[in-house]
């Protein structure tokens, strides 16, 4: 993993290992297998929620340990990917994983042949021989299982099945939706060190073109394979068969209850009164 603590400290000092599983509601062991890192990224994607509220309220999104841990952890807040999956990186480099920040393009919605921006940090893991994909922050298609990176083999998770694919030298991450196989994002399988997140996480949460400021989002698992999905002014709840009953959001007190309700962001003071119902 890159460098985020001088040499006199190791990643487990500064994180909050306790807190975390705590947050997650996680009991289990602690040992780093397969088993134990499965149980994790299912517990954390049915917890902690997908949100870019602090984005549309024009507050800083900070990477470092501390804020992520304050933010996602202490304050039980959600994220964005490279809060997300930066926290997973922290509390797996804890465990004693040997882990990798790998970035992607999101391509959900987009033609397999359209450049999207790599503005997408997923995790890789490498354990027992093999290697091992993670990605707690990809919205609304965040799998609720650990993903082997061995190419055309469909996985089944708690929700949808997944697969890893090759087109040339790109690696594609594809979740199988009513019946059709769509790409979720493309990867080189590049490492993202922290630098490069700094930079990709600044056009995400301040450039006017990012979908992060013109879009309310909001996202979380649910057992039995359902998910829950907040769009601009539209909630939507999605059964493990693919149909979703939508809700229109008619004021920004009816939008509150659902983040509260759903989601369990709780925002309070400014941050109540000024966070924006979306239109559309």
């Amino acid at each position: 993993m890159d460098q985020v603590a001088s040499s006199q400290e190791s990643v487990s000092d500064y994180v909050d290992l306790d807190a975390y599983f705590r947050r997650i509601g996680y009991e289990g062991p602690r040992e780093a297998t397969p088993a134990v890192l499965n149980d994790i990224v299912h517990a954390h994607v049915l917890t902690i929620p997908f949100e870019n509220l602090d984005v549309l309220l024009g507050k800083p999104i900070l990477l470092d340990p501390a804020s992520l841990q304050k933010k996602l952890v202490h304050d039980r807040r959600g994220g964005y990917c490279f809060e997300q999956n930066g926290l997973l990186l922290l509390v797996l480099e804890a465990m004693g994983y040997d882990v990798a920040p790998i970035s992607a393009r999101v391509k959900l919605g987009y033609a397999r042949g359209e450049i999207t921006p790599r503005t997408h940090l997923v995790v890789r893991i490498e354990m027992d021989g093999s290697s091992w994909l993670a990605d707690v922050g990809v919205g609304g298609l965040s799998p609720t299982a650990v993903l082997k990176l061995e190419l055309d083999l469909p996985q089944k998770t708690p929700h949808e099945t997944r697969r890893i694919v090759r087109d040339g030298d790109l690696t594609f991450h594809q979740a199988l939706l009513a019946g059709q196989w769509e790409d979720v994002y493309q990867m080189t399988m590049e490492q993202m060190p922290l630098i490069d997140r700094e930079v990709a996480n600044w056009y995400t949460s301040t450039s006017p073109k990012s979908r992060f400021k013109n879009l309310l989002m909001v996202a979380k698992a649910a057992p039995s394979g359902v998910r829950l999905t907040m769009l601009n002014d539209e909630f939507s709840v999605r059964d493990a068969n693919g149909k979703a009953t939508k809700t229109p959001i008619g004021t920004q007190e009816e939008m509150l209850d659902l983040l509260a309700e759903h989601f369990g962001v709780e925002l309070e003071g400014s941050d109540r009164a000024n966070l924006p119902v979306i239109r559309g």
